[in-house]
């Protein structure tokens, strides 16, 4: 006899959570193990099924029979609520079955706890997390305060399950209290109790509020970490890594500079020179490292942040002034900043390096696609001063095949992998870091045999006029790529303009408002 035993996952308690797998095995199903509570909720599948329902107490014996019932050739269904693989009753099957087992087993999965829970608090689970049942019937108390203490190091988001029987009544305030040595007390926590049942409710507090707080077996926590949002009565963790390492000590109430450019850190030196708090956000290492060496009193942010990142830090932080200095095609970061600062409220100001006539002679070209066509029009032996980003651009174009392509690109692994994934041999490629002089372009150009250059219009700080001259000097056509246009809400092109306008916006006195 080759009987079925479907171990059945339920979710929360509201007959809408349960999935159709699970409807469909308890249709077809001849037996139903389970505990009184589960079988209201699955009530318009199993009519005139035979019943087996056993106390809370008795999961192992659950699980035996329904396992016994099953070897007798039946079809059998175990309920669980939740997920029947989290800290349900699967486990306990898969323990009992023979290595020769004959029957078929099949679990069907759930919402669990956490998950459920989490949806009724907004997306606080919304990054990494872990779970922890506080039940000393499944794991000695020891290794449970164990496991706690490595997850608040982690920052983890956790959910607790099990929270508090009449037996157990100090145990939550054990874990809770080892969350608080590792968590701000203002940590943003949820509690849910009776998730998707008739009397369910949730709240949300801080950590320290959680403390003081009564529970009981019917309630979850939901425990957040130093970066978990709250947006009126919803939680939830900002997607994306936040430059994790630098946030906890961020300066308030400073200025923002965004650059990773030479001129960029000359302006944020200025600013620490006269005086003003600074923070300096930067995409890479290597600029961080520029930026600490030009400007050593500001405070630098590393990492490549999305928009969900960078307007938490700017909250968090209270920036009181926003200075864009990116380079002049990093449109994309120039764009949300300004989104940015005119939901915060925050004064935004672009600095812009300034961009002289280009010399007759010089194909000017208003887009990157316009100047792959135009240099494969003027050259076979093409030299790409555009950056790692537009590579693939070039070298996907129609008559790519039909060219050899150079380029120069920053001395980091993750611009010379990108490089080479995008189709540049190794022996065509150049790791450094510009700008270059115009003898130095002429020695690279002249040993490669280039017949075409493309940059973009950098500017004299980008050693745009340096590309120029050698080009001219080796009679090759040079192709530019024009700065897009933005409409700035303000902008200035020198350091002194910048300076006279955070004066004007009394930047060293007047708070900002941070929503």
């Amino acid at each position: 006899m080759h009987g079925q035993l479907n171990l059945v996952s339920v979710g929360p308690g509201s007959a809408a959570l349960i999935p159709p797998l699970a409807r469909e095995a308890l249709e077809r199903s001849d037996a139903i193990v389970s505990y009184g509570l589960y079988l209201t909720w699955i009530q318009p599948w199993i009519e005139s099924k035979e019943i087996h329902s056993l106390p809370l107490t008795q999961e192992r014996e659950r699980a035996a029979l329904a396992l016994s019932l099953a070897r007798e050739g039946r079809t059998v269904s175990l309920i669980s609520s939740g997920d029947i693989g989290v800290y349900g009753l699967a486990p306990l099957v898969f323990e009992m079955l023979a290595p020769e087992e004959t029957t078929d087993v099949r679990v069907i999965p759930g919402i669990t706890a956490a998950q459920s829970c989490a949806s009724l608090l907004g997306a606080p689970l919304g990054h990494d997390f872990a779970t922890l049942s506080l039940s000393d019937l499944l794991c000695p108390w020891p290794w449970i305060e164990h496991r706690a203490q490595q997850i608040a190091r982690a920052d983890l988001a956790l959910v607790l399950y099990n929270v508090q029987s009449l037996a157990r009544q100090d145990g939550v305030y054990r874990v809770l209290d080892i969350l608080l040595k590792h968590r701000p007390p203002e940590t943003w926590c949820g509690i849910v109790r009776n998730a998707y049942r008739e009397d369910s409710t949730t709240e949300v507090c801080s950590l320290a509020e959680l403390r003081h707080m009564k529970f009981d077996m019917l309630t979850t926590l939901v425990i957040g970490t130093r970066f978990t949002e709250r947006n009126g009565r919803f939680l939830y963790a900002p997607r994306g890594y936040l430059g994790w390492e630098s946030q906890p000590n961020l300066p308030e109430n400073a200025v923002w500079l965004f650059t990773g450019t030479r001129d960029g850190n000359a302006l944020a030196a200025e600013c620490v020179a006269s005086g003003l708090p600074c923070v300096i956000s930067v995409a890479s290492e290597y600029g961080a490292t520029q930026a600490r060496k030009h400007a050593p009193g500001a405070h630098v942010v590393a990492g490549h942040l999305g928009e969900t990142a960078r307007r938490a830090l700017l909250q968090k932080s209270k920036a009181r002034a926003v200075v864009d200095a990116t380079h002049p095609f990093a449109t994309r970061i120039s764009e949300q900043l300004m989104r940015l600062c005119s939901e915060l409220n925050i004064p935004y100001l672009r600095y812009e390096r300034p961009s002289n006539p280009l010399p007759e002679g010089v194909h000017t070209v208003a887009d990157m696609d316009t100047a792959a066509s135009e240099a494969a029009r003027l050259g076979t032996r093409i030299f790409l001063a555009t950056g790692v980003k537009d590579l693939p651009l070039f070298l996907q174009s129609e008559n790519a095949p039909q060219k050899k392509w150079f380029a120069r690109v920053a001395p980091n692994p993750e611009s010379i992998e990108k490089a080479i994934a995008a189709g540049i041999s190794t022996t065509h490629l150049c790791a450094m870091q510009g700008p270059f002089s115009q003898r130095s372009n002429e020695a690279l150009w002249q040993d490669w045999a280039i017949d075409c250059v493309v940059t973009k219009d950098s500017g004299d700080v980008g050693g745009l006029p340096e590309k120029i001259a050698a080009a001219r000097a080796l009679g090759i056509p040079v192709v530019v790529v024009q700065r897009p246009a933005l409409a700035y809400p303000q902008m200035t092109s020198d350091t002194a303009g910048v300076l006279a306008w955070l004066r004007s916006t009394n930047i060293s006195t007047t708070p900002i408002h941070s929503v």
